[in-house]
This record gives C-alpha cells, sequence and structure tokens, in this order.
C-alpha cells in the first residue's frame, strides 16, 4: 500500500471512528455498536473508544478486530468497564478467552462485521477453517463480558 494510500486509510478510519462514536453516543447502535468506557492503566482516567458488542449463544462479547490496542490492556488490567449506546449505560466484568476458544466468535465476528474491520484480518473471513481462525486468534484478544 502506498504511502498516500495509508493516509487516506487512516483518515477514512478516524471519521469512521468519530461517526461511530457520535451514532452511539446519540442513540444509534450499528449492528451492535456501543461506547466503551474503561480505566486507563496508568492514568487511572476513562477512556473512550468504540466497539462491536458481539452476542454470541447467548453470551456477549467483545472482540479486538485491531489487536492489542490500549483499550484492550486497559481491559485486561481493569477487568471491568462500562458499555453506553445512547442514554443507556451498562456496567461490566470481563474475562478474555484463551486462543483455542475463539474461532466460532471471529467467525460470527467477521460474518457480522467483515464489512467494517476485515482489512485488521489479513484476509481472513468468516469461511475460513478452524486451523486458520486459530492461526489468527493470538492476533485478536476476545473477552467474555457480564452485564451487571
Amino acid at each position: 500500500m502506498s504511502e498516500t494510500a495509508t493516509i487516506q486509510r487512516g483518515r477514512f478510519e478516524a471519521s469512521l471512528h468519530t461517526a461511530v462514536i457520535w451514532l452511539t453516543r446519540h442513540g444509534v447502535s450499528l449492528l451492535g455498536s456501543r461506547v466503551l468506557s474503561v480505566r486507563g492503566r496508568k492514568s487511572g482516567e476513562m477512556r473512550s473508544v468504540p466497539v462491536n458488542l458481539l452476542p454470541f449463544e447467548g453470551e456477549q462479547y467483545l472482540v479486538a478486530p485491531r489487536g492489542q490496542t490500549q483499550w484492550v490492556r486497559n481491559l485486561r488490567v481493569a477487568g471491568e468497564g462500562r458499555l453506553r449506546v445512547g442514554r443507556r449505560e451498562d456496567t461490566f466484568t470481563a474475562v478474555e478467552l484463551t486462543d483455542d476458544e475463539k474461532p466460532d466468535l471471529l467467525r460470527a465476528y467477521l460474518k457480522r462485521w467483515k464489512w467494517e474491520v476485515g482489512m485488521f484480518f489479513d484476509g481472513v473471513d468468516a469461511k475460513a477453517s478452524d486451523e486458520k481462525l486459530r492461526e489468527i486468534a493470538p492476533k485478536h484478544p476476545v473477552f467474555r463480558i457480564s452485564l451487571h
């Protein structure tokens, strides 16, 4: 990818990020979008980022399509956070899944949101084999959350 294309992609992602946060804060959830707030592991301040909440087999999950991001590192330390859509805010606790637990969840996530996050999965899609999904699993943290 050329430097110009990389810059344009970054601008597009920033615009999409801003739009999703604005819509979600105003009560419009795009296929499960929420604003995640989690306490910063160093600053202690609440940090917010848009995420896609994945309902799967009666449970709720957060998948990190971009990998080892700041929200992932913060959630690992805090173990809890808040999810917001509009005025509704839910607190939750989180447990990180092992890589062996991820293939079916990654498949469901890609089936639902590949159009938005597919670029972060190196060409892997919902039709990938379990073996291929296990191969990419370490790059994509997944958390099971329990809402309170």
